[in-house]
This record gives C-alpha cells, sequence and structure tokens, in this order.
C-alpha cells in the first residue's frame, strides 16, 4: 500500500506523572481529531493507568520503563531496555510516522526506537528548566516545543518552537455556581482549592491542616475543596473532621476542570501543567514550589509567572500558616487583585498549544508522503453534570 493511503500513526510518550501525560492527553485528541491512530505510551504508574481511561477511543500501551531514583540506576537501566526493545518490537508490526515525547523517564525508548525506523520525531518540555531525557533527547529529534520560551535556550536542538503548555479542551471557563454544586459545595461562598499535583504533596498539605484554625477564625464563609494524594488522604480527612465549615476532601479528582472552575483561589505546587490549566481557567494561585524537584524547576516555572504578576508564590521552607493565611485572605476578600491575576493569566494561557503542536507533526509527515488531514477543531464542551456518586465514594462533607 502506497504511504499516502495508509492511516497515519504516531506514537506519544507522555507518562511517569501528570504533568506529561495529560499535555499528551490534549495532543492526542487534536491528531485523533485529524484522523490519525494515536499510541499513548504509558508508565505503571497508578496515575497513569487511572488517567488513560479517559482516553478509550485510543491505543495505550504500558512500558516498564521507571524513573532513576534514589541512584538506583540498575533497575532504571534494566526498565529503559525492556522498553526500548517492547517499543521496538511493537514499531516494526506497525510503524509510527511520528513520535512525540512529552518528557520524563518513559520518552527515550519511543523516540529512539521510532528514530531507528525513519519516524519523524518531536518532544515537548512543559517546564521552564528542561528535563535530563529531553535535554538529552533534542540533539536527536526533528524539533522541540517548550512551554515556556526560556526552556529554548537551554535545549540543543536546531528546531525550537514556543507553543504552550497543551491542555485538554475542557479546560474553559465555566459557571462557578453549577460546578460547586455538581462537587458538593454550596454555590454562593467562595472556594479555596488546594492541590498538590496529580499525587498530592504532603508538604502543602500539612501546611493547610496547619492553617485551617487561622482560615476558619479570619474567612469564616470559606469552603474547601482539598485534593490530598491517595497517601494523606485519611490524615487530612481526620483534620477537616474538626473544621466547622463546609469542605470536601478526596485523594484525586478526574474532572479538574470543574474543581477549577469552582475555585475562588488556589493552592497548588508549581508543576508547569498545573499552572497551563490553571492559567486556562483563569484561577488566582499562591505556588508552594516543590523544593526537592529537578533543576528546582518548579521553582522557576512560579518566578516566571510571579513576574507577569499572574500568581503569588510561597516557597516552602518560609511557609508558616500565617503566611499563607494572609496571603489568601488578600485575594478572597479583595476583588481588584484578583482581577488583575486573572488578566495576567489570560495572557499566559496559550489555548491553542495542542492544535499548534499537532500542526507541526502533521505537516512533517506530510513531507513525507502521508496523507493528513488540518488539525480539527474540538466540539463545544459538555455541560456541567453532577459527579457520579461512585465518585464520590471517598468525599467527606462537613457543614456547620
Amino acid at each position: 500500500m502506497h504511504p499516502s493511503e495508509t492511516i497515519p500513526s504516531v506514537a506519544i510518550a507522555c507518562g511517569g506523572t501528570g504533568g506529561h501525560l495529560f499535555p499528551g492527553l490534549a495532543v492526542a485528541e487534536v491528531l485523533a481529531r485529524s484522523g490519525c491512530a494515536v499510541s499513548l505510551m504509558v508508565s505503571q504508574k497508578e496515575v497513569d493507568q487511572h488517567a488513560v481511561t479517559s482516553a478509550p477511543s485510543m491505543d495505550v500501551v504500558t512500558l516498564p520503563a521507571v524513573g532513576l531514583v534514589n541512584g538506583q540506576i540498575r533497575a532504571f537501566l534494566r526498565g529503559f531496555w525492556r522498553s526500548y526493545q517492547q517499543t521496538k518490537q511493537r514499531f516494526y508490526a506497525r510503524p509510527p510516522q511520528a513520535v512525540l515525547a512529552m518528557g520524563g523517564f518513559i520518552s527515550a525508548p519511543p523516540v529512539l526506537a521510532g528514530r531507528r525506523l525513519g519516524a519523524r520525531t518531536f518532544v515537548h518540555e512543559s517546564n521552564s528548566i528542561p528535563g535530563r531525557a529531553n535535554r538529552w533527547l533534542a540533539p536527536l529529534v526533528d524539533a522541540a516545543f517548550v512551554g515556556f520560551p526560556a526552556a529554548a535556550d537551554r535545549l540543543r536542538c536546531q528546531t525550537v518552537q514556543a507553543t504552550g503548555t497543551p491542555v485538554r479542551p475542557q479546560f474553559r471557563p465555566m459557571d462557578a455556581a453549577a460546578c460547586r454544586i455538581a462537587l458538593g459545595l454550596e454555590a454562593d461562598r467562595p472556594v479555596l482549592l488546594v492541590m498538590g499535583g496529580s499525587q498530592g504533596a504532603q508538604a502543602v498539605n500539612q501546611l493547610l491542616n496547619q492553617s485551617l484554625p487561622l482560615l476558619s477564625d479570619r474567612l469564616p464563609g470559606l469552603q474547601f475543596l482539598h485534593l490530598t494524594g491517595a497517601a494523606d488522604f485519611d490524615r487530612v480527612r481526620a483534620a477537616y473532621s474538626t473544621h466547622k465549615g463546609k469542605a470536601v476532601v478526596r485523594p484525586f479528582l478526574t474532572e479538574m476542570e470543574m474543581a477549577l472552575a469552582a475555585a475562588t483561589v488556589a493552592v497548588s505546587r508549581a508543576g508547569a501543567s498545573s499552572l497551563a490549566e490553571l492559567a486556562a481557567m483563569r484561577v488566582p494561585a499562591v505556588l508552594v514550589p516543590y523544593p526537592s524537584a529537578a533543576d528546582n524547576h518548579q521553582f522557576y516555572n512560579a518566578w516566571a509567572m510571579v513576574e507577569r504578576g499572574a500568581v503569588r508564590m510561597l516557597e516552602q521552607e518560609k511557609a508558616t500558616p500565617e503566611m499563607l493565611v494572609e496571603m489568601v485572605r488578600g485575594l478572597i476578600e479583595k476583588p481588584e487583585p484578583r482581577a488583575t491575576m486573572k488578566e495576567a493569566l489570560a495572557q499566559w494561557h496559550r489555548p491553542d498549544a495542542a492544535e499548534r503542536i499537532a500542526a507541526q507533526i502533521l505537516e512533517a509527515m506530510a513531507r513525507k508522503g502521508v496523507r493528513v488531514a488540518p488539525p480539527a477543531k474540538p466540539g463545544q464542551p459538555s455541560p456541567v453534570r453532577p459527579v457520579r456518586p461512585d465518585r464520590l465514594e471517598m468525599q467527606t462533607a462537613h457543614r456547620a
């Protein structure tokens, strides 16, 4: 069969964390609407396996790759080699015309296997300081895409484009009152959203637990939507059990667009994907960067947005309950700073990031003789519906 008569095939390596996976899903959706067969290559981690359930129409490939954690280089190399062999075997059976890696330990095997078979190869770097995998792969790929313009100078790649970080199409402005009701909150009272990324953040959870008495005293009408991560769920739920106000506590929430739409203010880590979603939904935030992130990239992610007036930042080592409460209080009680931050967040948001990346991939495949369609526009976002009862089983709600 002539290449122009085949269905274009694209592999996207996007596992390891939600910060890699969700932007990868956004690009995958655009490519799928353009008629491509998309394979999502993810890790065995629970966050990956849970998140890909939202993409039932796509082929999901689980690779045995593991991160280089605590100097365990043998486990890393063994996972790398097995992932490369598995990917190469799969690509031989159905060669992709393009491979996109979103960063992290899952990235290298698919890019190397795809490059060997003549596929166009790409990487996307969401953070302001590129990760090790993308720094290593950048000289080998056809083009690199970056979320922060500052990252472009840190990648040794001949072609680098500042596209922004993709967010899924459901991250659009929604009715706050309807989302609050759907999540089990009251429609007309402000909401503080607390989130630590796809796996939670123990230090952020602890800081909020310590801050609850002050928040209750100084902002008595405030509601809480706290996403804890699985490890801290019981401990955080116990802390809210003595809280007099309204609180919804979850280990994880699939409908993150509803959580952000419901929020008046957020307290969050500074992972690039979370920041892109905050910008898309115009949620003013106090960021607490993870100090142990590689190359301290979360600090630099946050600082880039602080300089634009889009967020406020509180460094974990210096944070006290009093400092956090005053930052939150200043945003909850004063609409003018919130409005200013929303304007800055709107300037930070790149709504066409996924389409721009997909367009470059499609164009590269077309140059190789593969017939492709231009990126299709997403449909209208679905109306707000109450979260299904089976997804509320780990919710706790406390009312005065």
